[in-house]
C-alpha cells in the first residue's frame, strides 16, 4: 500500500518504533536502546530505538519536532531516508542537525533537486562519513556545497543522477576514498579526469554502466590524476574498444583491483582468453572481476599471452609481448592433443581358424557387438562368448561377459583382438 503523503520524520519514527511495532528485547546482538527523555516530553518511555534507523519509503516530507528528534536520536549513527518525498534541504538539515553522531546518511530517490542547498544547511552534515545521493538528481553545485562542509566525508554515492558532465569543485576533497558514480552518461575521459582533480586521495572509483570512450590521457598525467587509486570498476563501459585503453590502466601507480566485464573489446574472446589476456596485460593487479589472481595463474596467463601473439605480424604485437619474452624467453607452441574418446577401432576377430579384420563402433554395447558378429561367425548371440585381448596386456584375454557394457570402457584400440567361441553346452 502507498504511504499517505505529508508525514513527518518524527511521526514515522513514533509509528515504526513504538513498543507495539518494535518491542524492547534483551540479548546479545539486538542493538536496541531506550534513550533518556527530557523532562516534560510526551514521548517518555514510548520508543525503543536502535542505533541504525531504516525509514525508507515512508512518505516523509518534513522533519517534525526537532526537540523530540534530539531526544531520541542522540545515539543514532546510521539513517536511511531513501525513497521518501523530501524535497527541501532545510527539512533534511533539521533532521540531521539533531542526530549528532550520524556517520551514514542515505537520501536516495528523494526529489532534492527541487531546492537549493545552502552552506548553512550543509553545515549540519559535518560529521557524515558516508553519503548516498543516488537518483536524487542532485546538481553538481549541491555536491560542491556538501564537499566544502563535510571535512570527514569518505564515501560518496552519485548513481542514477543523469550526469553527462562533471563540474569541478573550487576546493579539492582530500578525505574522499570511494566514489560510486555508476549508471550515468559520462562518455568523455575529460569528465573523468575532473574527478581525479577533485578527489586526489581516491582509493576506489566505480564507473560501471557509463558510456566511457577511449582513455585519452598520457601515462604521466594519469599517474598524477589518480595517485592513490587502488580499485577501478569499468563494467559495461560501452566505448572501450581497444587494448591501448586497458594498457593505460597500468599508469595508476597503486592499482590492484580491476573490474572489466561487458565491454565491447572483450566480446569476441572466450571467457578463458579474456581473463588470461587481461591478467597478462595488467602486471600489478591482484584481483580481476572480483577473483583473486594467484601467482600460478599469473604465470600461466603470461605464458599464454606469449603463445597467443607469437604468430601475429610484428606490427600487431603489443609491447607487453616483448616484456614477457624477456622474462620467459621464446616459448614453444603447445602440442595439440585431441582428448576426445576414440569412436571406432580396427580389430581382428578370431573364430576357429578364421581371422577377419573389422572396424567396430566403440559406443555400442557387448550385446550389440554380438548381433553384429552373428552373421560373421554363424552363431546365435545366446551361444556366443567374446574375449578381448589388448595387444599390450600381459594377462591374456578378458571375457566380455556383461552385455550392457560399452566397448569403449575396455580401452579397445586399433590392432587389438576379439576372440569368439561357442558356449559349451
Amino acid at each position: 500500500m502507498d504511504q499517505p503523503s505529508g508525514r513527518s520524520f518524527m511521526q514515522v519514527l513514533c509509528e515504526k518504533y513504538s513498543p507495539e511495532n518494535f518491542p524492547y528485547r534483551r540479548g546479545p546482538g539486538m542493538g536496541v536502546h531506550v534513550p533518556a527523555t527530557p523532562q516534560g516530553s510526551p514521548m517518555k518511555d514510548r520508543l525503543n530505538l536502535p542505533s541504525v534507523l531504516v525509514l525508507n519509503s515512508c512518505g516523509i516530507t518534513c522533519a517534525g519536532d526537532e526537540n523530540e528528534i534530539a531526544a531520541f536520536c542522540a545515539h543514532v549513527f546510521e539513517l536511511d531516508l531513501s525513497d521518501n518525498k523530501l524535497e527541501d534541504w532545510h527539512e533534511v538539515s533539521k533532521i540531521v542537525s539533531n542526530v549528532p553522531h550520524l556517520e551514514f546518511l542515505n537520501l536516495s530517490s528523494n526529489p532534492l533537486s527541487l531546492s537549493v542547498l545552502e552552506r548553512s544547511c550543509a553545515g549540519s552534515f559535518a560529521g557524515v562519513r558516508k553519503l548516498v545521493l543516488n537518483n536524487s538528481k542532485a546538481s553538481w553545485e549541491t555536491v560542491h556545497t556538501i564537499l566544502q562542509e563535510l571535512p570527514d566525508l569518505e564515501e560518496l554515492f552519485l548513481c542514477l543522477n543523469d550526469y553527462k558532465t562533471v563540474s569541478c569543485s573550487p576546493v579539492c576533497c582530500q578525505s574522499l576514498k570511494l566514489l560510486h558514480i555508476t549508471d550515468n552518461n559520462l562518455q568523455d575521459w575529460t569528465e573523468i579526469r575532473k574527478l581525479g582533480i577533485m578527489f586526489p586521495s581516491l582509493d576506489t572509483l566505480i564507473l560501471a554502466n557509463n558510456n566511457l570512450t577511449t582513455i585519452e590521457e598520457s601515462e604521466d598525467s594519469l599517474a598524477r590524476l589518480f595517485p592513490n587509486l587502488r580499485s577501478i570498476n569499468l563494467h559495461k563501459s560501452a566505448g572501450l574498444h581497444c587494448w591501448e585503453d586497458i594498457d593505460k590502466l597500468n599508469s595508476f601507480p597503486k592499482l590492484e583491483e580491476v573490474k572489466l566485464l561487458g565491454i565491447p573489446l572483450l566480446q569476441s574472446y572466450t571467457t578463458e582468453e579474456r581473463r588470461k589476456l587481461l591478467i597478462a596485460r595488467l602486471p600489478s593487479i591482484t584481483k580481476l572481476n572480483g577473483s583473486i589472481v594467484a601467482d600460478g595463474e599469473r604465470e600461466d596467463s603470461e605464458r599464454f599471452f606469449i603463445r597467443y601473439y607469437m604468430e601475429f605480424p610484428e606490427e600487431e604485437v603489443p609491447f607487453r609481448y616483448h616484456e614477457l619474452v624477456t622474462k620467459y624467453g621464446k616459448l614453444e607452441p603447445l602440442a595439440v592433443v585431441d582428448l576426445r574418446p576414440q569412436s571406432s577401432a580396427k580389430v581382428e576377430v578370431h573364430f576357429q581358424d578364421k581371422v577377419e579384420e573389422m572396424s567396430i563402433r566403440l559406443d555400442q554395447t557387448v550385446a550389440e557387438l554380438k548381433k553384429h558378429l552373428k552373421t560373421v561367425v554363424q552363431l546365435s548371440t545366446s551361444n556366443m562368448l567374446l574375449f578381448y585381448l589388448d595387444q599390450e596386456a600381459p594377462f591374456g584375454p578378458e571375457e566380455m561377459k556383461y552385455s550392457s557394457r560399452a566397448l569403449h570402457s575396455y580401452g579397445i584400440r586399433d590392432g587389438d583382438k576379439i576372440y569368439v567361441e561357442p558356449r559349451m553346452k
